[in-house]
C-alpha cells in the first residue's frame, strides 16, 4: 500500500483529473478559490486545496494546468513580498520543496485582500503533518514506551497486548511485548524498552507465517519506502501465533480501506471532500511457507536480512 502512496511524497505538474481526486484516507481541510500561482502562472486565478497529505492548485480557467505538492517534500514555508499581475505587490506564501534531488519553489498569492487563511491553513497543516510521522513512518529505537505503557498517538487505540513475543533479529532472540493498535504494530524488549520498533500498517507489505530456525514465525516485510525491512517474531504456542497473525492481517485489511494518516486540523470554514478513490482490500489469508532453509532471515529472493541495521 505504502509503495503506491505518492500524494504526500511527490511534486507533480499538470496531472490528470483522477490524480487530483482525494485518495482513500485523504481529506480536504481547506479550499481557497482566489489563489494565484504567482511564480508559475502569474496572472491566472486559481483554486488551492489543502489536504492532510498535499497542496493542490489548479487554474480556474484551465483546470489541466495544475500542481500537486506533497507535504513530505516541503523543506520550508515562509512569507515574503511578491509581485502579482492580479494583486500587485503583496505578501505571498513561499513554499520550498525537494523531490528526487530537484528543488522547486512555489509562490502563492491570495487575491482577496486582508485574508490570512492562505498562510494560516498551509503553515498549520504542514506543522500537523510533520508532528504526526509515527502514523506513517517506521520507527526504530524510538521513545515509544513510558512507565511500561505504550505512548498512544492522538487517534490511536490499543486493540490487544501480546506478551511473550520473541524478536528474531539476533541468534538468541529477544523476549518482548506486542502492542496491536488501529494504526500500527509496536514491539519492545522487556529488559530494554528502548530496543523497539513501531511499524505502521501503512508500511506493511506482507504479513505471513514462515518457517525459521526458531520454528514457525510471524514475518512482517515492510515497503521499500520504509527501507524494505524483514522482521521476524516467534509466539508460542502455534495456535496463539496463528491467532495473532490473523488479527494483524484483518486490522491491516480494514486500515487499507481507510487509512489514518494522523494529520488533524480544523478550519472555521469547512470545505467539502472530493470523492475518494477506492483501494482494493488486501488479502488476509495466512500463508504458511516451507523453505529448504530453516532460517527465515537467510539471504534469499524473498527475505533479505535488512533487519540487521534495525532494532
Amino acid at each position: 500500500m505504502a509503495d503506491s502512496l505518492w500524494e504526500d511524497r511527490d511534486v507533480r505538474f499538470d496531472i490528470n483529473p483522477n490524480q487530483l481526486r482525494m485518495r482513500s484516507g485523504e481529506r480536504c481541510i481547506d479550499r481557497l478559490d482566489a489563489i494565484e500561482d504567482t511564480k508559475g502562472n502569474n496572472g491566472d486565478r486559481g483554486r488551492l486545496v489543502v489536504t492532510n497529505l498535499r497542496l493542490i492548485w489548479h487554474s480556474l480557467a484551465l483546470p489541466r494546468v495544475n500542481l500537486s505538492i506533497g507535504f513530505n517534500c516541503v523543506i520550508n514555508i515562509s512569507t515574503k513580498t511578491a509581485n502579482s499581475k492580479l494583486r500587485g505587490t503583496s505578501e505571498a506564501l513561499y513554499v520550498l520543496t525537494k523531490c528526487n534531488s530537484t528543488r522547486f519553489e512555489f509562490i502563492f498569492t491570495n487575491l482577496i485582500a486582508g485574508s490570512p487563511r492562505l498562510f494560516t491553513s498551509v503553515i498549520a497543516v504542514h506543522r500537523a503533518y510533520e508532528t504526526s510521522k509515527l502514523y506513517r513512518d517506521l520507527k526504530l529505537r524510538g521513545a515509544l514506551i513510558q512507565n511500561k505503557q505504550l505512548r498512544l498517538l492522538p487517534q490511536e487505540e490499543i486493540y490487544d497486548q501480546v506478551n511473550g513475543v520473541w524478536n528474531l533479529s539476533s541468534d538468541q532472540g529477544n523476549l518482548g511485548t506486542f502492542y496491536i493498535t488501529n494504526v500500527r504494530l509496536v514491539w519492545h524488549a522487556n529488559i530494554n524498552e528502548s530496543f523497539n520498533v513501531s511499524i505502521p500498517y501503512l508500511q506493511m507489505k506482507t504479513i505471513k507465517i514462515r518457517d525459521s530456525k526458531f520454528g514457525l514465525a510471524l514475518v512482517v516485510e515492510t515497503s521499500s519506502m520504509s527501507g524494505g525491512y524483514v522482521l521476524g517474531f516467534r509466539i508460542d504456542p502455534s495456535e496463539k501465533l496463528q491467532s495473532v497473525a490473523k488479527q494483524i492481517q484483518n486490522i491491516h485489511k480494514v486500515y487499507s480501506h481507510c487509512p489514518i494518516f494522523g494529520v488533524e486540523f480544523e478550519t472555521e470554514e469547512k470545505a467539502p471532500d472530493d470523492k475518494e478513490l477506492k483501494i482494493e482490500p488486501i488479502q488476509d489469508d495466512i500463508d504458511i511457507e516451507q523453505d529448504d532453509q530453516t532460517d527465515a532471515f537467510a539471504a534469499d529472493d524473498n527475505i533479505q536480512p535488512h533487519y540487521n541495521v534495525g532494532i
